[in-house]
């Protein structure tokens, strides 16, 4: 018995010296692998990367901007089901360790040892992928396992289990560029989390171990094995019946990566202005991870009026230049045409047009085989689209099909309107343009078109490219007179004229677009009729100074010089800047901010920019005092007299009613503005704007080079703007000019500017004018001079005024 005792008591000894090395072995290495252990305490302020997304006006959702796809959601937002997923599948008794599961551990062992030689099973808690994910890295070593071992455990000793849990959801990797929970029940299925399937929610629990090892395309199967077993897991541990689990199961994934609002294609310029804008203002990081939320301006209705009237504009211009050929071919006894076709590039941004390849062609009709789509996993599907181009569909070549079109010839092909399966030729126009519409009153951007693809070229005509207004520059020179004394019936001479630029520049004799004179005529005259000689003589006697100011007041030049051409549009200046000009015109002469975007927040909620600058006081008061409605304090600068907005509004009317754009009157609605065509009509150019709407339009080569002999802006440019403005204002009412308080409408001469003397008909027009400034009762005869009408300045008559000579 005493032998028996002392050999227990060796043993307990023994055992106890083991406890005690063993204990400060592992001890030493706690202390050695805790020395370097990062700062777990980091986590209570982590922000993890967040998608910032790009809203239409309409709350539609426009693009998104990232480097990981995370949309973050507090705990308290995720569903139940999800959470039982995720723990069915990833860790049972989250709920019950404190960071690493003795239990998951033991199974993990007894697991590995059975299927040695196959996938090794690992015992991660939740709680340790937050620390590898977050803090430790994910290195294959037992250094490391250990190291996130430690700081699992201390952040168990830190944080809640709602917390640890917030974090992995939000910040697991799932595939497809998705990151967390939020994003991937969006791009995968097209919803909310809360909207989610039994079998969709199993199925993102099954991704955290290997999302390409899941993949929806290319590994199905596996991936609906696996979604399977956690359906299994989620009844095991009681979430879920038996029966919900195999009715889940006899569902197919159902994985339809989604797609952005229908209306992006249309808006690649407006969402790259947008992204800029933001950029330059917060920096890269905050535009790709801080997961702002931009409320722009864009009305996508809007915004597909413009890009139809434009591109219209654009192909109808170049179409009738004839067919230049095929975009390239394709050898149709090499391969199928199909896989041939499908890996050329295509413009995606042209829809409906469609890549196609000529299959067959005779005097009838060619038939065409349309570039197929590959899907998710880079399968091309099984049956070919195909169609046919008639004689009618390439009758704007104005040649035979079999002239047109060969075998093996790769082109674009639109869809005929009532004509199914029949086809219209296109191409690519080699010219391009640009379209912006704004609010007038507050420069809210609702529509922007920069070119005619977007996916083609990513350069923007509306806001970059620097091109000569031409004659639409003009109303800011008549501006600065109206605004410095004169009157729309002011007479300024329509004659030829030369001015000395001084020693060794020469002599500057311009010319009218169609090289003849009208002699003395009304301001009104020259703007309607877009007389360079008048303008040059106008803006020669109120002085280029003056008239430069007056251009920087308008933002359409930021230091214009100086010099007499510069009245006729020789300037270079942008389609924003020009509609934001004009916008003043019509708003009554307030300066206002052309602006993309209303409103940004924060990843909180928080606006940290707003383009409204206007002051409401007391509309946050808790009631309104006998309900009078809180008034808007408008500091805004006034950089045009009200009334002689008006009196440029008025006359920029008349050029629609008589003179240069008589094309858009077919509108039916109440609208103003100018053309402009430069030198050799390498630029043409049309603003205007209803009482609500400003919009520009420009057309031109990025490589300048003319238009045409008979090109003008209102053969071209200002169609575009009438097809636009059909659209835009169809269901609108038609709204005239507002008149401001002050101006009196006097019926005059359409010619001399002079009293009608009451007498009406085609010779008369209302003509707006300033207190005091309206023509008398009774005008003296005029004497007649060599252009048809009173003498000009080099005959002795001066005086601005009503009735004065230029």
């Amino acid at each position: 018995m005493r032998l028996i005792l002392r050999f227990l008591g060796f043993l307990f000894a023994l055992g106890t010296i083991l406890f005690v090395i063993g204990g400060a072995v592992a001890g030493f290495f706690v202390w050695k692998f805790s020395q370097d252990l990062p700062d777990y305490t980091q986590l209570a302020n982590y922000e993890p990367p967040v998608t910032t997304r790009v809203h239409a006006g309409d709350g539609s959702l426009i693009t998104e901007y990232s480097r990981e796809r995370r949309l973050y959601l507090p705990i308290q937002a995720v569903p139940k089901l999800v959470i039982a997923a995720f723990l069915s599948a990833e860790d049972k008794n989250f709920y019950k360790h404190n960071g690493v599961d003795p239990e998951g551990i033991a199974r993990a062992i007894v697991t590995n040892f059975r299927n040695s030689g196959r996938r090794q099973q690992g015992a991660s808690t939740i709680t340790q992928q937050v620390a590898k994910n977050f803090l430790v890295g994910d290195e294959r070593s037992y250094e490391r396992k250990i190291r996130e071992m430690l700081v699992a455990l201390r952040i168990e000793a830190t944080y809640s289990k709602d917390k640890i849990l917030e974090l992995y959801l939000n910040e697991i990797y799932l595939g497809l560029g998705n990151y967390g929970i939020a994003a991937t029940a969006l791009n995968y299925f097209g919803k909310s989390v809360h909207e989610l399937t039994l079998a969709e929610v199993a199925y993102m629990a099954a991704l955290p171990k290997a999302p390409n090892n899941y993949h929806p395309f290319r590994q199905r199967e596996a991936a609906i094995e696996r979604r399977n077993w956690v359906l299994d897991r989620m009844v095991e541990n009681g979430y879920v019946t038996r029966e919900q689990a195999e009715k889940a199961k006899a569902e197919p994934l159902g994985v339809s990566p989604r797609q952005l609002s229908p209306h992006n294609y249309l808006a690649g310029y407006f969402a790259e202005e947008v992204r800029r804008e933001i950029a330059e203002r917060y920096g890269e990081k905050k535009l790709y991870e801080g997961g702002l939320s931009v409320r722009t301006t864009l009305d996508p209705k809007m915004q597909a009026m413009a890009r139809k009237a434009l591109v219209d504009g654009l192909v109808r211009f170049d179409e009738a230049r004839g067919w230049r050929g095929a975009q390239q071919k394709i050898d149709m006894t090499a391969r199928e045409w199909g896989a041939s076709l499908s890996e050329l590039p295509a413009l995606g941004d042209v829809q409906p047009w469609r890549l196609a390849v000529v299959t067959e062609v005779d005097d009838q009709a060619a038939r065409i085989g349309l570039q197929p789509k590959r899907d998710g996993s880079g399968q091309l599907p099984r049956e070919r689209e195909t169609g046919v181009i008639t004689a009618d569909g390439v009758k704007w070549t104005r040649k035979k099909l079999t002239q047109t079109l060969r075998v093996g010839d790769v082109v674009y092909a639109e869809p005929m309107e009532g004509r199914k399966g029949q086809y219209r030729l296109r191409q690519v126009p080699e010219i391009s343009g640009a379209l912006v519409a704004m609010d007038p009153n507050t420069g809210r951007v609702f529509a922007m078109v920069g070119g005619f693809s977007y996916d083609q070229s990513e350069f923007n005509r509306a806001t970059q490219a620097l091109r000569q207004p031409g004659s639409s520059f003009k109303p800011f020179v008549y501006a600065t007179a109206l605004d410095n004394g004169y009157t729309p019936s002011t007479i300024v001479v329509d004659g030829p004229i030369e001015i000395d630029q001084g020693p060794g520049v020469g002599v500057w004799a311009p010319s009218n677009y169609d090289g003849k004179y009208a002699g003395p005529r009304t301001l009104r005259y020259g703007v309607e009729h877009s007389k360079n000689l008048m303008t040059v003589r106008l803006a020669r006697d109120v002085g280029m100074p003056l008239v430069s100011e007056y251009a920087k007041r308008f933002g359409v030049y930021d230091d214009m010089p100086p010099l007499l051409s510069m009245s006729l549009g020789a300037g270079e200046t942008t389609v924003m800047r020009m509609t934001t000009a004009y916008a003043m015109f019509v708003n009554g002469g307030r300066r206002i901010k052309p602006t993309l975007i209303d409103r940004i927040q924060d990843r909180w909620g928080r606006t940290i920019f707003r383009h409204d600058e206007r002051i409401c006081e007391k509309c946050d008061a808790e009631k309104w005092v006998n309900q009078n409605e809180p008034a808007l304090i408008d500091r805004r600068e006034q950089v045009l007299d009200p009334l002689t907005a008006y009196q440029v509004t008025s006359i920029l009317e008349g050029v629609v009613q008589r003179g240069t754009a008589t094309v858009i009157k077919e509108v039916g609605k109440p609208l103003a503005g100018k053309t402009g065509t430069t030198n050799d009509a390498k630029d043409v150019w049309f603003v205007g704007f209803s009482p609500d709407l400003a919009v520009g339009v420009f057309l031109g080569y990025d490589k300048p080079q003319s238009l045409g002999n008979s090109a003008t802006a209102g053969k071209y440019a200002a169609p575009i703007f009438r097809d636009f403005m059909k659209l835009a204002l169809k269901d609108k009412p038609a709204t005239p000019f507002r008149v401001p308080a002050g101006i009196k409408l006097i019926r005059v001469s359409a010619k001399s500017g002079q009293r009608a003397g009451g007498e009406e008909g085609g010779g008369t027009i209302l003509e707006a004018f300033k207190p005091g400034t309206a023509p008398p009762e009774y005008a003296p005869a005029a004497p007649v001079d060599p252009y048809g009408g009173p003498p000009g300045p080099e005959a002795g008559m001066a005086g601005p005024g009503p009735g004065g000579l230029y």
